[in-house]
Order: C-alpha cells, then sequence, then structure tokens
C-alpha cells in the first residue's frame, strides 16, 4: 500500500498487475491470482484509497521475455509509464519503449511477499506484516496453513 499511495498521490491513475497468476500452491506462489487481487482490493478499500483511479488486472506468465510486454500491454489499460523494482520488468518495459520509474521502498526485506511467505510457513510472527483485512482474508480461508503444507514439499522434476 505504501507504493500504490505514493503513485496515486503523484496524481497518477494505476494498473496494478498481478504477475505469475497462472500459478498457485507452489512455494513461491502460494496464492491464486484471484486471492491476490481480493488481497490488494480489500487493502485498497480498507485504506480508503479511491477504487475508480486503480485497476487490478491478472496477468499470466508466457515465459519468452521478448513477447512479454506486448502481452501484458494487451490485457491492461493504456499506460504511459510504469513503475517496478524488478531488474528484469524495468529492462523489458525500457527495451520496448515505456518510461519506468521507481518509488520509494518501505523496508523491501521486512515487507516482501517471500520474507512474510517464509515467516507463515516458518513460524514467524508474519500478521503484523499485513494489512488487517488481508491478514483477515488469509486466516478465515485459512490460506496460512496452505503456505506452511506445500512450503513443505520439494518439488523433483
Amino acid at each position: 500500500m505504501h507504493t500504490v499511495r505514493q503513485i496515486l498521490d503523484m496524481g497518477e491513475d494505476l494498473v496494478i498487475a498481478i504477475g505469475s497468476a497462472q500459478y498457485s500452491h507452489t512455494p513461491d506462489n502460494p496464492f491464486t491470482g484471484g486471492e491476490r487481487m481480493m488481497f490488494f482490493k480489500r487493502a485498497i478499500v480498507d485504506e480508503s484509497l479511491p477504487l475508480d483511479r486503480i485497476d487490478i488486472v491478472p496477468v499470466p506468465d508466457i515465459g519468452i521475455h521478448p513477447l512479454w510486454v506486448s502481452h501484458l500491454m494487451s490485457l491492461i489499460p493504456h499506460v504511459d509509464k510504469a513503475y517496478s523494482h524488478n531488474p528484469l520488468v524495468r529492462r523489458l518495459l525500457k527495451d520496448a519503449g515505456y518510461q519506468v520509474e521507481e518509488t520509494g521502498l518501505l523496508e523491501k526485506g521486512t515487507y516482501s511477499g517471500r520474507h512474510i511467505r517464509d515467516l507463515m510457513r516458518w513460524g514467524g510472527e508474519w500478521e503484523p506484516l499485513v494489512p488487517e483485512g488481508v491478514l483477515e482474508i488469509i486466516k478465515n480461508l485459512k490460506l496460512d496453513e496452505r503456505v506452511r503444507e506445500i512450503g513443505e514439499v520439494t518439488i523433483v522434476r
């Protein structure tokens, strides 16, 4: 929400792309694209942010980096610029001619999804790191149990 608020405060409308939306029930992507959309929407509503200025779009991966930007742009409303801290995403968007900017991060190591999932998986103190409404969804749907259960699985290929 820290990043969302920064972008809105700059007067920008916002498209939140939920990446790797086709994946779920894996250690790196334990939640479905729909669940992740619910998390964002609930947090946005709870923070009284203007939902009319925010679109949330699930974006499945295609596995072909040179085609990814056109794939992304075919799924989201028109954008003039993008915000990302992901080096690959930044490079792909720049190569496609998009202006790419960053926002200030709020203790990235503490508030990263990977860190929170790891705390959830291994019994750490994760609850204070997520918005209250998102915590309620996770607890009501027992998604924290899913994270712990699938985190134990090692996939052999």
